[in-house]
């Protein structure tokens, strides 16, 4: 009885141990592992960040200070970095910008040189057409160092007696002249004018600008006060108000009216066209000589306090309004 009642206690005792310590093991496993998971999550950012697999949280790993990075922080310095390596590549001033600035042509015929090989970037030649020009670097055209200049606006009165010269063209008392002490850049001039015709005219050292605006196609605004040899007849106003032909071109004239408090010989004329010597042209079409041909407006710009012979600077606003002509 003794050693039955021993050995079922013993089993008993057992199978209590065993259950004991079944419970015990695998109380102490999942402890175990709960433990080691908090461990790790807590190493990698602490218990409050989420560790979503496949998401945009996902730790992914660590910064150079040891702080978790996560899948969407690497995108967006990724997208950071990239667009910082767009703007660097896109610094600079394109070359052949960089030619016209300094005023020496426009841009297009400065990429017949640039293709030609005449121009050079630290003394080596370049062709590529999108080469952009850095700060510190030395552009040679055909040997001779340049470099872009601030652009200038200018507007003068002009006075009788000086002539707009073409290229290339030779004259004393010119109007180029009455801009001498301008600027230090070589200027462009928009609107020509006669030897006895005066009035407003622009000069600028922008040559893209001033060959747009000279284009006879160009429609820029321009008013005159015009002198005749005799009285206007009403009959020939309208004849020019409804449009005369020149040379087999039908001109067409914005406005045209007797000078309000002037005489009848006395005429303001508005037109758009770019030809050369086109008012004088107009008038010769009825039979009339013009004496005097004072252009009073240009491009929306007025003769105000800008006495004859002289110039000024244009606005930025006058600048940006001339621009918008272009």
């Amino acid at each position: 009885m003794s050693r039955g009642n021993e050995g079922s206690s013993g089993k008993g005792s057992g199978r209590q141990g065993g259950k004991s310590g079944s419970s015990s093991k695998g109380g102490n496993r999942r402890n175990a592992g709960s433990q080691d998971h908090k461990s790790n999550t807590s190493g990698r950012g602490g218990a409050s960040t989420k560790n979503t697999r496949g998401g945009k949280n996902q730790v992914i790993g660590t910064s150079r200070s040891g702080n978790p990075v996560t899948k969407k922080e690497y995108i967006n310095r990724k997208k950071k970095e990239n667009s910082t390596s767009k703007k660097s590549s896109a610094t600079g001033i394109r070359l052949n910008k960089y030619i016209a600035n300094s005023g020496l042509c426009s841009r297009r015929d400065a990429d017949i040189y640039i293709a030609a090989g005449s121009v050079t970037v630290n003394d080596k030649p370049v062709t590529e057409m999108g080469f952009r020009v850095q700060p510190s670097d030395e552009v040679k055209f055909d040997g001779r160092s340049i470099e872009p200049k601030r652009k200038e606006y200018f507007l003068l009165n002009k006075p009788k007696g000086f002539i707009t010269p073409r290229t290339g063209e030779k004259q004393s008392k010119t109007v180029m002249d009455l801009m001498a002490t301008a600027s230090s850049s070589r200027l462009h001039y928009i609107g020509r004018l006669g030897r006895k015709s005066l009035g407003l005219m622009i000069f600028t050292n922008d040559l893209e600008i001033a060959n747009i605006m000279n284009n006879p196609k160009k429609r820029l605004r321009k008013i005159y006060h015009v002198a005749l040899d005799r009285s206007f007849k009403h009959e020939d106003l309208m004849k020019i108000r409804n449009g005369v032909t020149i040379e087999g071109e039908e001109i067409k004239v914005e406005d045209i009216n007797y000078v309000e408090g002037g005489k009848n010989n006395e005429i303001g004329i508005e037109v758009h066209s770019g030809k050369d010597n086109i008012v004088q042209r107009i008038f010769d079409s009825v039979g009339y000589e013009v004496v005097t041909l004072d252009r009073v407006v240009i491009g929306g710009l007025t003769k105000k306090d800008l006495p004859r012979g002289h110039y000024r600077l244009l606005s930025k606003q006058e600048i940006i309004n001339l621009k918008m002509l272009a």
